[in-house]
């Protein structure tokens, strides 16, 4: 027992020393009860156009189609919050997770590191490494993995620290000693800040969100024109939104990250309404330079600043 106890902390150990919040590690399972709210979501349409959601749904809720002989999942959470905020009550916003470095490129890194620290150290295996990067419920697994509850805004959250980070997995194919995780028990309680304080009314009642109506969808996620319908209720955001997570009680736990990577361009955060609104091609080529703003590229920024001018 003692044996077994110490391969989990080494992997602990190790994956707090790449920097992560968190790691748990547990058996590869289907995940049968989490299929029937993904597929009623779906035959309401509330995924809107992200086509991707509809498929592949099998492998999403069962891993061993997803990757052949998995036996273990590891996951582990990277903090990405910050106390530096954009300066300036009229400014267009970009979320806090897009300040610095496209985040798969840190994840996947610190966890091919941690995932060579198993196999030299731990046990020989073969893996792969996920963050945000196939059919994978990530939330469920963190939850299942007792890293934290699945809030009214459907974003997980950690007693310990709130709700401002990424989520990443190895799917391995080699059986580890599994510690008892017990589900972190709901504590939003009553709360209804995020319900209350979202500009488009996306969060619904059951922890679903329509994200027909999510800004996140909306500025990044949608191709061609935004839906009209919500203009004027954008609160300046221009890529992402982090209302929901700002007005959480938990995130008052959140700790700024020191993850070097993370750390905005200096003159981001010094951009004016003004800047904004006359940002070129080559300033947008060295503010988002590897980050994850790529996403939607210039044209793509400029038409969500253009959305909310009016604003």
């Amino acid at each position: 027992m003692h044996y077994q106890c110490s391969i989990s902390q080494k992997i602990k150990i190790k994956a707090k020393e790449l920097g992560f919040l968190d790691c748990a590690i547990i058996p590869a399972s289907e995940l049968s009860e989490e299929g029937k709210h993904l597929k009623t979501w779906l035959k309401n349409n509330m995924h809107g156009q992200l086509e991707y959601m509809a498929r592949n749904v099998d492998k999403r809720l069962n891993p061993k189609l997803l990757v052949e002989n998995v036996k273990s999942i590891i996951v582990v959470i990277l903090n990405y919050y910050t106390g530096q905020t954009q300066t300036g009550r009229e400014t267009p916003v970009i979320s806090k997770y897009a300040y610095g470095t496209d985040y798969h490129f840190v994840m996947k890194d610190k966890m091919k590191k941690l995932l060579l620290f198993i196999q030299t150290e731990i046990k020989p295996c073969n893996a792969r490494v996920f963050t945000d990067s196939a059919p994978i419920l990530e939330r469920t697994w963190a939850h299942r993995a007792g890293l934290g509850w699945i809030g009214k805004n459907t974003n997980l959250i950690s007693v310990k620290h709130g709700s401002f980070f990424f989520i990443g997995e190895l799917f391995l194919d080699v059986e580890f000693p599994y510690e008892k995780h017990n589900p972190v028990n709901d504590h939003c309680g009553n709360c209804t800040r995020c319900i209350d304080a979202c500009p488009t009314k996306a969060i619904l009642v059951n922890r679903v969100i329509d994200v027909r109506k999510c800004i996140s969808y909306q500025t990044i996620e949608v191709k061609g024109i935004i839906d009209e319908k919500l203009k004027g209720q954008f609160a300046n955001r221009i890529f992402g939104c982090d209302i929901c997570q700002d007005v959480c009680p938990w995130n008052l736990k959140s700790k700024p990250h020191n993850e070097p990577y993370f750390e905005p361009h200096p003159y981001l955060l010094q951009l004016s309404k003004n800047d904004w609104h006359k940002i070129t091609q080559p300033l947008f080529n060295t503010l988002f330079k590897n980050s994850a703003v790529q996403r939607i590229g210039f044209n793509g920024l400029k038409r969500n600043l253009q959305f909310i001018q009016s604003e």
